[in-house]
């Protein structure tokens, strides 16, 4: 099995297993998300690509927004599944079962978000390949949100390392082509209840120099 293969194998089994409600990142609620696509004054018209977006109820949330073209990215079947079944097959909602490392993106979109999977890149190497991803599936000027565990946050996560970042680290790692305008730190509580800081970033991504 190739290396995305066995990843995909891992996060299925994770949410046959323990479900979607149960997985330490489920929230009922974006809140936050939605707070800093609102800040941002991100237009419903605007294509969105959830990175990692899995079984979370964004694209709901989203569409109760209004916005009409959205896409879910994520490595398990299984995540997607539970979310497309809850929304139901509708146009406005593209399913995309990748990995974002090796992922060719067709188009482009106005609005890149991510919480929760950028801090299972723990080598620069994959780090520089997603952000090359970013920057293929992105419009000029694009709008990036993405939340990583803080710098006090834990160390593993569904018994996988994961990298932790305050705000400046996260900006820095994002590269220079990433403009930030907001950060934030948020305070989740898992199911099980246990505490996790997040740290936010979102701002815009610029387009390659000329020179």
């Amino acid at each position: 099995m190739t290396p995305a293969g066995e990843r995909a194998s891992q996060w299925d089994d994770t949410y046959a297993t323990r479900g979607a409600q149960e997985v330490s990142w489920f929230q009922p609620e974006p809140t936050v998300s939605l707070e800093i696509v609102r800040e941002l004054e991100v237009d419903p018209s605007t294509p969105v690509i959830d990175v990692g977006g899995g079984a979370s109820v964004l694209v709901d949330r989203l569409l109760s927004a209004g916005f009409d073209d959205i896409t879910v990215l994520d490595i398990s079947e299984v995540a997607l599944a539970t979310a497309r079944n809850r929304t139901g097959e509708i146009e406005r909602v593209t399913w995309l079962q990748e990995d974002v490392l090796a992922w060719k993106p067709g188009r482009r979109y106005g609005l890149w978000h991510d919480r929760a999977a950028f801090h299972f890149l723990t080598t620069p190497h994959d780090r520089d390949a997603y952000v090359n991803t970013m920057s293929c599936a992105l419009r000029p000027g694009g709008f990036v949100v993405v939340a990583t565990f803080a710098g006090d946050g834990p160390e593993y996560c569904s018994g996988l390392p994961v990298a932790r970042y305050t705000a400046d680290d996260l900006v820095a790692v994002l590269g220079p082509r990433f403009c930030p305008r907001l950060t934030r730190r948020e305070e989740h509580t898992t199911p099980a209840g246990v505490l996790q800081p997040f740290t936010w970033v979102a701002g815009t991504f610029s387009p390659p120099s000329s020179g």
